[in-house]
């Protein structure tokens, strides 16, 4: 097993930010290792319980190359701080890896959510954001819809990646849970 979440096509924010540009209220650097601003309502925890996760969230910003940053731990999920805050319009992107070398890591069972399962968001501002899954889909990485998955939307809605698919010296395909906010 390898370290699972490489973001060479899904971060395809050159792509998102000509269709939506400077999204939410976050600023992000494009300076690689430069702070990441966030604002109050930033994401800190995300517990998905269909599949035993409970885990903090750390604010991503972009690498020097313009692919949104992974999470230094495995065992944390990233919030791509260019993206909405949870429960504001447009949607939110919450990265996670699959494995690392020695194991699963926080998002291993994300596959396997179906439809109507929850996702609990906390915020910074001690609100909480509800959402439920409305589909779960792989795909290839040479096929990202970048557009779809970081485009703007009237409504508020989560999204959630990972790795997937066939590992020869890295993941051919990305996983991603599209949701909405509950109302």
């Amino acid at each position: 097993m390898a370290a699972g979440l490489a973001v060479e096509v899904i971060a395809g924010v050159a792509v998102a930010r000509a269709v939506w540009p400077e999204h939410g209220s976050a600023a992000v650097s494009r300076r690689p290792g430069a702070h990441v601003f966030v604002p109050s309502g930033a994401p800190v925890r995300v517990q998905v319980p269909a599949i035993g996760v409970d885990a903090a969230i750390d604010p991503l910003g972009l690498r020097s190359d313009g692919h949104v940053e992974v999470p230094a731990d495995y065992d944390h999920v990233g919030w791509y701080a260019g993206s909405a805050v949870p429960g504001a319009a447009g949607p939110t992107v919450l990265l996670g890896h699959i494995d690392t070398h020695t194991g699963p890591a926080v998002f291993y069972r994300l596959g396997r959510l179906q439809p109507g399962d929850r996702v609990v968001v906390d915020r910074a501002d001690v609100a909480v954001a509800r959402f439920v899954v409305d589909r779960v889909i792989q795909f290839r990485k040479s096929q990202f819809p970048t557009a779809e998955v970081y485009g703007p939307t009237a409504r508020p809605e989560l999204r959630m990646i990972t790795c997937a698919g066939p590992f020869h010296r890295h993941y051919r395909d990305n996983l991603v849970v599209f949701a909405h906010l509950q109302p």
